[in-house]
């Protein structure tokens, strides 16, 4: 009864914090794309603060959590860590994090920039423009990283054999 339990507790943490680390990433992406576009710098100030804050407070605990519980659920049920669709998934894991870390430092630059032109009553720096695209960029090659590991996740495919 104790492994069924522990199992399914892991399982619980592992589906939940993907959730939110999935869910963070999208809905950050959706309302800072709406506010940069309609260009009003108070909303994307704002909208750039609370995304740094959803980062904080919900990728940064999540990144941690995923890999952490990803390998104890391996554990606990038996697969090998070197399972193809494993090391796969750990892979691209690897990948969408060193999108994200960057995505990190650009998301607070691009916040700062933001408070710093509305706070002075001027435009936005032109810096700012380029940190979207790169931002969009890297959120991109995220996002299709983590759908292959849900992919993989759920399907668990023989890759090379």
């Amino acid at each position: 009864m104790m492994d069924i339990l522990d199992y399914q507790t892991l399982k619980w943490i592992h589906i939940l914090s993907s959730t939110f680390l999935f869910g963070t990433g999208v809905g950050s992406a959706f309302y800072k794309f709406l506010a940069d576009r309609r260009g009003n710098l108070d909303n994307i100030a704002y909208t750039n603060r609370h995304v740094v804050w959803a980062d904080w407070l919900f990728t940064t605990p999540t990144v941690i959590i995923q890999p952490v519980s990803g390998v104890m659920l391996a554990r606990v049920v038996g697969f090998p860590l070197d399972s193809d669709w494993l090391l796969v998934s750990m892979v691209l894991y690897a990948f969408m994090v060193a999108c994200w870390l960057p995505v990190v430092v650009m998301q607070i630059r691009m916040e700062r920039l933001s408070t710093a032109a509305m706070d002075r009553g001027t435009a936005l720096a032109e810096d700012y423009t380029r940190l979207v695209r790169n931002w969009t960029i890297l959120g991109v090659l995220a996002f299709i990283a983590m759908i292959a590991v849900y992919y993989l996740m759920v399907f668990k495919p023989t890759i090379w054999s």
